[in-house]
């Protein structure tokens, strides 16, 4: 396997970072998930947006995340011949002296490296138990907008939901709002109309999630942002969860209670998956006759 590590793309071996580095010690950095179909990668604009505003948050500048980045990407892609995967792109404020101060801290690093997907069985959607975990997220807090190199809540939450059986937590906030999984948005089905918890209620701005509210209003499908309790969430007609990795996810149980499968998540997953095989071709399309990458 070869990483991108700081403008180079090296054998794994190699990549290494210094232990001294702040998101090693304090979790000063941040991360985003990218689809990689066919070697492009899907709504890369979205997600080099949400990293610049993180990283502007954070008060630091990586000179090497630029819309450019999309080549190395393909690179990646090429020479580890993984064609589909998960790119983990991870920006930390590099290393510094001790103590939580920035100070001093003036090389921010950047490491690139590919997953393999999920493998779901064939033609069937992919499937999560859900469990409502104890731990709960604070809906105003504003890294909540940003996919930080801290992740010990969502750790933590994870752990207790599959010491319970579960594949995924499902997380509230301090009002006992839903707002998320540990890893993925969460979608419920009322009717003809797709529903969804609001970002204040501590929910991540998911680019899949954003990807799912743009094919319903496409496909005349209501939607609704909302609040919604742990119970209600139980009664609805069909519950599912979206994320990079996994695109468009069936939620079977909540607590061990079953949820009825709903004929939109299938809808929306294929949908999904159309859109991703589109507008990657027409990236893919564009480097072959050697035009800059925009994005779709």
């Amino acid at each position: 396997m070869t990483v991108y590590l700081n403008g180079q793309i090296v054998p794994e071996a190699q990549a290494r970072v210094s232990v001294f580095d702040r998101a090693f010690l304090y979790g000063d950095g941040l991360f985003e998930s990218v689809r990689i179909r066919n070697g492009v990668p899907f709504r890369w604009p979205q997600h080099l947006a949400r990293l610049r505003a993180g990283m502007s948050y954070l008060g630091f500048d990586c000179p090497l995340v630029t819309e450019q980045l999309a080549g190395p990407m393909r690179e990646l892609a090429r020479r580890n011949r993984l064609p589909e995967a998960v790119l983990r792109l991870t920006v930390s404020r590099g290393a510094g002296a001790r103590g939580y101060s920035p100070k001093g801290a003036r090389h921010p690093a950047l490491v690139m490296t590919l997953h393999p997907l999920p493998q779901p069985s064939p033609g069937a959607l992919p499937r999560w138990t859900l469990r409502c975990v104890s731990v709960r997220l604070c809906a105003k807090d504003s890294l909540r907008a940003f996919k930080t190199c801290n992740r010990l809540l969502q750790v933590v939450a994870l752990a207790e939901a599959q010491a319970h059986g579960a594949d995924e937590a499902l997380l509230l906030n301090e009002a006992r709002k839903v707002a998320e999984t540990s890893s993925a948005n969460l979608f419920w089905c009322d009717g003809r109309t797709v529903c969804t918890p609001p970002l204040s209620a501590g929910a991540l701005p998911g680019i899949t999630r954003a990807v799912v509210l743009e094919i319903c209003r496409a496909q005349g499908l209501g939607v609704c942002e909302r609040n919604i309790t742990l119970g209600q969430l139980q009664r609805s007609a069909g519950v599912f969860a979206t994320n990079t990795a996994w695109g468009v996810v069936e939620v079977s149980a909540i607590n061990g209670a079953s949820i009825p499968p709903s004929p939109l998540t299938r809808r929306l997953s294929q949908a999904r998956e159309a859109l991703l095989v589109r507008e990657c071709g027409q990236v893919a399309a564009a480097a072959r006759r050697g035009c800059l990458f925009s994005g779709p």
